[in-house]
């Protein structure tokens, strides 16, 4: 059972760079990827179980010496020239100090479940209206817990960094926390123009998350057992050595595969032949040529659309198999996308979803199929690099994030956390469902 806490928050300052370097009054052009995603929020929370000294004041001071790497980071978004930019202004990010009058332990932050109205407590607050133009692309909070841990909440426009670039730029403040002269890892600026074009489809899929009206699912924090996954993937391994074209099967896909079916057959439709559409974002940084260090927006979505009774009636191997599918027009797009950059929007490789649009958007029908009740969206923070943050005192205990409302339903898989299993916060069944899908979790754990 956890315990009610006081949290006593400061005013909110703004943290700029250290030191003004010479990109100080440039713009940054966004690529597509970058613009598909503007103004959607993202929040993480490291938990650090282990104390350092003054680690507001610490954090404060080593992310002001990140801006100066990161400068665009301290920047805003420009909203003209028929493009969405960058102005590196350098103002800043916003920054709050707060204290805490229990431990983590206490509150329950450091075992999962957690209860998520105490997150909102630990990040800054942003309007109803979301991010705009004139909003610092961070908004961090520094959280001292009574025990001598604390909670770093960073909340983000996603304009300015994927998972994997925010991860980065997070391990670049701890290093210069712990009093390193330089990042290990030398950024390089969002806006990379090399980039290809992301696909239409996915374009107009991610800028539909940001513009829907978001719908209200039941909170859950949730674990699936390391033996589990370990079962699945090598039951798995069996079917990969009659067809060693699949490949091996990921944690990740392990733990997508056994959401998705169990959420499946707890809001099992009446007609079976219903569509359920899974979207899972993957990282091609490999695939669409960015340089290394490269911190913006390289992030696509596979989609897979099979009916219900495939997906909830099917060996858990089969469900593997679909997701493997889903992946496999990835290359081709960006191959496509490098090799002619000045390709029609129309262009579909094998094996994707085909589609009508106008003017690059998704029809009504396309919006009801990928954004109703039975479709999934599942996003992984495995191997982000996130759970490799340090401000002195070791890697975080646990890494979280906020999960927002949004138009479709979705989960966070893969969180970092020290405990057995891959944690999953997820806002993906309503109320009345919830028990169902966590019976149905219950026979494969």
């Amino acid at each position: 059972m956890t315990m009610s806490v006081v949290v006593t928050k400061s005013s909110p300052v703004l943290v700029g760079p250290s030191t003004a370097p010479a990109a100080a009054g440039q713009y940054i052009n966004l690529s597509s990827f970058d613009r598909a995603l503007a103004f959607f929020p993202v929040t993480s929370f490291h938990v650090f179980d282990r104390a350092i000294p003054r680690p507001a004041e610490t954090v404060r001071a080593a992310l002001s010496c990140a801006l100066v790497h990161y400068f665009p980071v301290a920047g805003r978004v420009a909203v003209g020239c028929g493009r969405l930019r960058i102005a590196c202004t350098g103002e800043g990010v916003a920054f709050v100090a707060a204290s805490a009058d229990r431990s983590l332990a206490d509150v329950g932050l450091l075992d999962p479940p957690s209860a998520a109205p105490l997150l909102d407590e630990l990040a800054v607050g942003l309007g109803a209206e979301g991010f705009r133009p004139s909003d610092p692309l961070l908004l961090v909070q520094v959280t001292e817990f009574a025990c001598g841990g604390f909670v770093v909440a960073v909340t983000r426009n996603h304009a300015v960094a994927d998972g994997t670039g925010f991860a980065q730029f997070m391990r670049a403040v701890g290093e210069l926390a712990r009093g390193l002269p330089l990042p290990s890892v030398l950024p390089v600026s969002c806006g990379d123009d090399s980039l290809p074009e992301l696909p239409p489809l996915v374009a107009a899929m991610e800028k539909a998350l940001v513009v829907l009206e978001p719908r209200d699912f039941a909170y859950l924090d949730i674990t699936i057992p390391s033996r589990c996954v370990d079962r699945i993937k090598a039951g798995f391994a069996g079917h990969a050595a009659a067809a060693p074209a699949d490949g091996p099967c990921t944690v990740f896909e392990a733990v997508m595969a056994v959401l998705w079916q169990c959420r499946t057959r707890a809001v099992m439709p009446d007609d079976p032949s219903t569509p359920a559409p899974l979207i899972f974002a993957a990282n091609v940084r490999k695939h669409a040529g960015a340089k290394p260090g490269y911190y913006g927006n390289c992030i696509t979505s596979a989609v897979a659309v099979p009916t219900t009774a495939e997906v909830a009636n099917g060996d858990i191997n089969d469900v593997i198999k679909l997701i493997k599918r889903a992946k496999q027009p990835i290359l081709h797009q960006f191959k496509r996308n490098i090799s002619v950059a000045a390709a029609a929007g129309d262009e579909e490789g094998p094996g994707t979803v085909k589609h009508k649009k106008e003017e690059g958007g998704l029809s009504a029908e396309q919006v009801d199929v990928m954004f109703g009740y039975n479709a999934f969206d599942v996003t992984s923070w495995r191997n982000l690099g996130a759970d490799a943050v340090d401000f002195g005192g070791g890697r975080p205990a646990r890494v979280m994030c906020r999960m927002d409302r949004m138009p479709v339903p979705h989960c966070v898989a893969c969180l970092p956390c020290r405990k057995d299993g891959a944690n999953v916060l997820a806002r993906c069944v309503r109320e009345e469902h919830v028990d169902a899908f966590l019976g149905e979790l219950a026979k494969f754990t």
